[in-house]
């Protein structure tokens, strides 16, 4: 808020020094209110860039502080106002562009959820949000936000995810599936367990995100700065040639007006801030402005498997009776042991089995890490690991993702599972391919076999696979300087070492962990892989846009100096025509604002066939 009051005192003392020349006609007093403002003003400015100085970093705040005191010293105290508004305005426009950059994303501090409906036999509760434990079942009524994570146990409704993943269309839930906090029920009540508490949920980890962005200010920002050294030298080097030629000190000050940086202040964070508000509206968050310049361009990328290659929800692949069982009987008795479990692979056969009314359960005991024995239709039912199941029997466990059924203490199958390849994976690695990513690989603790052929299928050639998480962070140390920077996509939460250690740690944030998101440096809110294809393109057009943004500026403000040499610019309408810089600087900065369809895209191929 100081460059607001900034801007608001310079415009306030403008505004008396033009009362008290042109009404009052008192010049002199009008001069030296403006000349103890702008006295003021360079030493703060003088200070700040002291302690920019010790960072080891250099600025272009040296050249604005020379204009202000040379107007001054000349007597050309109307020029050096207008430098001082336009650097307080540039200020107070950064500020303003920071806090429009994830409106989307702030939207979620004034709507979290408060309160939740605890359900006790048959009972409602009116609780705390964060007194919800894991567990407890819960009531959402419609119109009414989700307040933690869970999973529904009765009722059927139409959520609302716009909030949390950008997708507009209402999105179908039925029992068993997963609900987010923050999602907006529609106009049926449902009953949920709690899988997560408050702090844990989905939506409260996107506020603490925002929360994060907002604290970690970009290093890129000031992209300016990159070319300081050299325009400054330049600047000096004309208004000082333009001085000794003419003899005339007005000379030097009128090319420094001229050469006032704030159009390069300006540029880059403009176009920086407009970046990181087109990510979030793509439902991608971008904690810090570098990781834009890294993603822009990024030469390798490595990819964890489940979660991140493959959906990393199973589902019912085959359902095997023994003889005397039908896979009918089995789908319905396992599904009614375990529809109150939140178990993945329990709430998988409940999903799988939702157009099968489900027996109720008389009695249940789980036994952790082993399965669940319940009293269904008159028949003791186990599920879970063969050897809970079936202790005597002489089967051996298979060697892929499967649940064992007994009825009455007789064997009757088993359920196997399968984790599919997301539809948009290949599609997905061919884009990053054509957007110069070339070197791709998987990193994974699965079985070789079960990597390579996931692989295989979408196009990875390097497969790195029954690794530990300390082994991931060998291989991505190992990527060769030429093959970087080097970005990281994963979900859970043995990725989070692995998204912290890459140039760019990406998190799929809509189903994964709260240590993946926390460790990543770009979260990617929509369960779509090809946001990170987008997150690319976004992060290069807006490069590529503050890039040209700052040489225009430099450009614009090399040719008026050279004109300010001769004498043909007055210092009053040299600081005038800055105002015309910035304007066509920050409006082509903005130009990082739009979407824009690129042609032939391979992304673009890979939202048609999702839409088909």
């Amino acid at each position: 808020m100081r460059h607001y009051y900034k801007l608001s005192l310079t415009v306030a003392v403008g505004v008396i020094a033009l009362i008290l020349q042109f009404g009052l006609h008192q010049p002199g007093t009008a001069q030296v209110i403006i000349t103890i403002l702008g006295s003021l003003m360079t030493l703060s400015m003088l200070i700040e860039m002291i302690k920019t100085l010790r960072t080891g970093k250099y600025g272009v705040d040296l050249l604005a502080i020379t204009a202000i005191v040379a107007t001054l010293a000349v007597s050309e105290y109307w020029a050096s106002l207008i430098v001082l508004i336009m650097l307080t305005g540039g200020d107070s426009l950064e500020d303003y562009a920071a806090k429009r950059a994830n409106t989307e994303l702030k939207a979620l501090l004034d709507n979290s959820p408060q309160i939740a409906h605890r359900q006790v036999d048959g009972q409602l509760t009116d609780i705390a949000v964060e007194a919800a434990q894991i567990g407890d079942q819960l009531v959402v009524k419609p119109g009414e936000l989700v307040p933690v994570d869970g999973h529904l146990i009765q009722g059927t409704a139409l959520f609302d995810e716009a909030s949390l993943t950008g997708e507009s269309k209402p999105v179908e839930k039925k029992v068993g599936d997963d609900v987010m906090s923050g999602a907006v029920n529609g106009d049926s009540a449902i009953t949920m367990v709690v899988d997560k508490v408050a702090a844990d949920s989905q939506y409260q980890q996107l506020v603490k995100l925002v929360k994060e962005s907002e604290a970690r200010p970009a290093k890129f920002v000031r992209l300016a700065d990159r070319y300081a050294i050299p325009f400054t030298l330049v600047a000096y080097l004309i208004a000082g040639i333009a001085w000794w030629l003419s003899g005339d000190p007005h000379r030097f000050a009128e090319v420094l007006v001229v050469a006032s940086p704030c159009p390069l202040i300006l540029a880059a964070p403009v176009a920086l801030v407009s970046g990181m508000s087109r990510t979030s509206r793509n439902g991608i968050v971008v904690k810090t402005g570098d990781m834009l310049e890294k993603m822009a361009t990024a030469k390798s990328a490595a990819f964890d498997k489940t979660g991140t290659i493959t959906s990393g929800q199973l589902t019912v692949n085959q359902i095997v009776p023994q003889p005397g069982f039908t896979a009918t009987q089995i789908l319905h008795l396992a599904a009614s042991a375990e529809q109150n479990s939140s178990h993945i692979l329990a709430r998988s056969i409940v999903k799988y089995a939702s157009d099968t009314p489900l027996s109720p359960v008389d009695q249940l005991d789980e036994v952790t890490g082993n399965g669940v024995t319940a009293q269904i239709d008159d028949h003791t039912v186990k599920v879970g690991k063969l050897r809970f199941v079936a202790p005597n029997t002489d089967l051996t466990p298979l060697a892929q993702t499967a649940i064992y059924v007994a009825v009455d203490g007789q064997y009757a199958g088993h359920i196997t599972f399968i984790d599919n390849v997301r539809p948009e994976a290949a599609a997905t690695l061919q884009a990053l391919h054509a957007e110069g990513v070339q070197n791709v690989m998987m990193l994974t603790g699965d079985q070789r076999a079960i990597a390579t052929k996931i692989a295989q299928e979408v196009g990875i050639d390097t497969v790195q696979a029954d690794l530990l998480p300390a082994d991931k962070i060998t291989n991505l140390k190992a990527i060769a300087k030429s093959d970087r920077p080097v970005i990281m996509v994963g979900d859970g939460v043995n990725d989070a070492p692995s998204l912290a250690v890459a140039d760019v740690g990406i998190a799929m944030g809509a189903h994964g962990s709260t240590a993946a998101s926390e460790s990543a440096d770009v979260v990617i809110l929509k369960d779509d892989l090809s946001r990170v294809v987008t997150a690319i393109q976004i992060s290069k057009d807006t490069m590529n846009v503050a890039k040209q943004a700052v040489w225009i500026g430099i450009a614009i403000c090399t040719i008026l100096m050279l004109i300010a040499s001769s004498g043909i610019i007055p210092a009053l309408f040299g600081a005038m025509l800055q105002e015309v810089v910035d304007t066509v600087s920050i409006l082509w900065a903005l130009r990082a604002l739009r979407d824009r369809p690129r042609a032939n895209s391979q992304l673009t191929q890979l939202n048609s066939q999702q839409v088909h």
